[in-house]
């Protein structure tokens, strides 16, 4: 394993390890996110749990973390020079949103990685990634459940590596990118079926 290669897994990783949602409503309101909504870690939950202006300052934060470690790691390992950008854009994006989801200092439970995944859309382009932020905001809006604007984006996220000609290897990273967002909102999608899971509509009467 080179040393690019290497520093992209532990310099994404730890970015995403910063657990926004965690931290934050451990400083501001002593409690853990994860006893509160549907007991995960991310945007989403701090929206439904403590209103949206501290779900929307978790979220700005979370974008932002794939998009400031691929900028430490062009200034210092010099991937800017690396034969496939794109590939190391995506393999940083994997590790930040595993370090989201799974962070090691709190037991491996945390978010879904969503906000994160916007992130990286943006890193790999500025237009291609607003595109993705509009297409989820638009699915998310349009029937009223985030889960279904997520799905909506892991979707474009993998027809846009293929649209975009990236080498296979990046190709298969979304594609394990979008299955275990998939996977982790499988609960997301029985609750649909079942009626209760929380609308954005009602996200957005908290406090």
């Amino acid at each position: 394993m080179n040393i690019a290669i290497l520093s992209t897994i532990v310099t994404g990783y730890l970015f995403g390890s910063f657990q926004t949602s965690y931290l934050l409503i451990r400083f501001l309101k002593k409690e853990d996110i994860r006893d509160h909504g549907f007991g995960n870690a991310g945007a989403s939950n701090t929206v439904s749990s403590f209103g949206w202006r501290l779900g929307a300052l978790v979220a700005v934060i979370d974008v932002l973390k794939p998009i400031l470690s691929f900028v430490i790691l062009n200034k210092i390992f010099y991937t800017d020079f690396v034969a496939d950008k794109n590939f190391y854009i995506l393999l940083n994006g994997l590790f930040v949103i595993l370090g989201h989801n799974y962070p090691f200092y709190m037991g491996f439970k945390g978010g879904k990685g969503t906000a994160s995944l916007i992130g990286v859309l943006l890193t790999v382009s500025p237009i291609y990634g607003t595109i993705g932020l509009l297409l989820f905001s638009l699915s998310s809006i349009l029937t009223n459940f985030i889960v279904l604007g997520t799905l909506s984006l892991v979707i474009y996220f993998v027809g846009l590596t293929i649209f975009l000609d990236m080498s296979m290897p990046s190709v298969l990273i979304s594609i394990l990118i979008a299955a275990q967002s998939i996977y982790l909102h499988i609960p997301n999608f029985k609750r649909i079926f079942d009626n209760t899971e929380t609308t954005i509509t009602s996200r957005l009467k908290k406090p």
